[in-house]
């Protein structure tokens, strides 16, 4: 149940009220920020205090006076707070994460008639109170800008852009102009596409509270034209999901077109074929919980704090959930087409970087371990395949080293310990990298080509590759990105491609490619799109953000 932010301007406004001569001074607040000998945490009214690192020198430098109150009053900052709290989870964050609860059962009490006897213990409220509030400030202050959590600790190939910023100096300054709330509002990304998702939060909460969406029973294929018992329920269900427009329907159970039509759309929506058939993945797609899809949107918010600030007004985004990728200017896309991931196995990793130039009829240097798993069984089997495929073997990886008979390798004896050899595939459509790849080094050696298996783009779940992104329209995108470099027209280009000739271009203008991980978004007219979680990432996020808030609960009830 969200708080009433009323209720809590009531309590501070009563507080603030009987707040006269016990203002809590350094006597009060010093000894609560020493932790106990031996110990490595401080807690305030069994709160853990997570900002312990910054919390002493934020009030060394102002002589541990209070923050957030003054002269007996509590001061404005205390009421943005407290507002901006209530307002967590329209960010997908929790507002018992920030001692809302405790800091709420400290309002009474200080608000309470007093005696001269009990001004020492209303001081020492008081402290509490305070370190409370800066603890919460911090805490919150850091989840909006980074995330709660560190991707790079519960998954593999994935790197946050976590800039560390001590907020305490941030703080102290917003308390002098009075600007706490200002500076709460800027933190969270300030991208469209955040605001959007946080839109179409709002809205499936609102189905949530209005009592969600129907389950339809299992049973046999849903086909146009069919008659069946449950097509009225289907009907309810694409209606409170705005698929299909709302209508006089009666209790008919025929599979009409318009039904037909509403399916194709959620289908869409959901990254399912979108043939306008119920089968059994379009079925656990429709029964998904609002509770579930509410979660999964809270998971992307998340997401969404890990990534850069600044995308760059001309960028290039990959969304691997989605199998896609975009180029974008200005907010806008400029041009779409189909990719081509990583299998589960070799997933393909989220980072940003930098495009800095591309090559024209590549060579592929197989990677060792592509090359033990994959290649050697299949030379092993047919002494042909090297030959067939245009591959040539080196004696090593050196960039000199001599160039080896396939003939007089012993093919049978090599495995993992002792593959010394660099197999090398010749340029051409041949190639497994197609006839271009677009290069931003980096870590994992991955990168953007084209591909010699232009059927696989023709698959809905494209998880093919072994880490690498293979793109469905490579002319397209080398266009766009020499648009500025003569002589570099399309047909230059694919002369270039056709030349066979190995060729390397630098970029004029290095274009930052995001490489993605989305499984929930709003499209740009506020339409809410899901994915399936390929790499099974949901999960575990959903489980460290649950840890540290030491609860448990069912998806979606975080905010709820």
């Amino acid at each position: 149940m969200l708080f009433n932010i009323t209720l809590a301007g009531a309590l501070l406004i009563q507080a603030s009220a009987a707040w006269t001569a016990a203002v809590p001074d350094v006597q009060a607040i010093l000894p609560r920020l020493l932790a106990p000998d031996g110990q490595r945490r401080l807690e305030c009214r069994g709160e853990l205090v997570c900002s312990l690192p910054q919390l002493p020198g934020f009030y060394r430098q102002r002589g541990y006076h209070p923050a957030w109150s003054a002269n007996g009053r509590v001061l404005p900052a205390a009421y943005d707070l407290l507002a901006a709290l209530y307002r967590a989870p329209a960010e997908g964050l929790f507002p018992e994460s920030y001692h809302l609860s405790a800091i709420q059962a400290l309002w009474p009490a200080l608000s309470a008639p007093r005696t001269a006897g009990e001004i020492p213990d209303h001081s020492r409220r008081l402290a509490e109170l305070d370190i409370l509030l800066t603890d919460a400030f911090l805490l919150y202050a850091d989840h909006l800008r980074t995330g709660r959590v560190n991707p790079e600790t519960i998954h593999k190939a994935w790197v946050a852009h976590h800039p560390r910023e001590d907020f305490s100096g941030r703080l102290a300054e917003a308390l002098e102009h009075n600007s706490v709330g200002d500076l709460l509002d800027r933190l969270p990304p300030p991208h469209r596409d955040y605001q959007r998702l946080k839109i179409a939060l709002r809205s499936l909460r609102g189905l949530a509270d209005a009592g969600g969406w129907p389950a339809i029973p299992p049973g046999p294929t849903l086909h146009p034209g069919d008659r069946d018992q449950r097509i009225p329920l289907l009907r309810q269900r694409l209606m409170v999901s705005d698929d299909l427009a709302p209508q006089v329907i009666g209790a008919s159970d025929l599979f009409d077109i318009p039904l037909m039509t509403a399916v194709g759309h959620f289908q869409r929506r959901h990254g399912l074929k979108a043939d306008g058939v119920v089968g059994s993945q379009t079925l656990a797609a429709l029964n998904v919980s609002v509770g579930q899809r509410i979660r999964q949107v809270e998971l992307n918010l998340e997401r969404w704090r890990w990534i850069p600030r600044d995308l760059g007004p001309r960028h290039i985004r990959v969304n691997i959930a989605d199998f896609s990728l975009k180029v974008m200017e200005a907010g806008e896309p400029v041009l779409k087409m189909a990719v081509v991931v990583g299998r589960d196995l070799r997933r393909t990793p989220v980072f940003s970087d930098t495009m800095q130039y591309l090559v024209f009829n590549p060579y592929w240097n197989v990677p060792f371990n592509i090359a033990v798993k994959d290649k050697l069984p299949l030379i092993k089997e047919d002494a042909a395949y090297l030959a067939s495929h245009h591959f040539r073997v080196f004696a090593s990886w050196q960039p000199d080293a001599p160039e080896v008979d396939p003939a007089t390798v012993d093919w049978a004896g090599l495995d993992r310990t002792n593959f010394r050899v660099r197999l090398r595939q010749e340029p051409g459509p041949h190639n497994a990298l197609g006839q271009i790849k677009f290069m931003f080094p980096n870590p994992f050696a991955v990168y953007l080509h084209d591909t010699s298996e232009r059927d696989l783009f023709s698959q809905d779940v494209r998880t093919f590759s072994s880490g690498c992104i293979r793109v469905a329209n490579p002319l397209g995108l080398a266009a766009y990105v020499l648009e500025d470099q003569p002589p570099w027209s399309p047909e230059s280009i694919q002369a270039a491609m056709d030349s066979l000739q190995h060729k390397v271009i630098t970029l004029k203008h290095p274009l930052p490619i995001h490489l993605l991980y989305w499984t929930a978004w709003a499209a740009a007219d506020g339409t809410l799109q899901f994915r399936n979680d390929i790499y099974h990432r949901d999960p575990p996020l959903d489980q460290a953000l649950r840890a540290r808030l030491g609860q448990s609960g069912s998806p979606g009830a975080e905010g709820q």
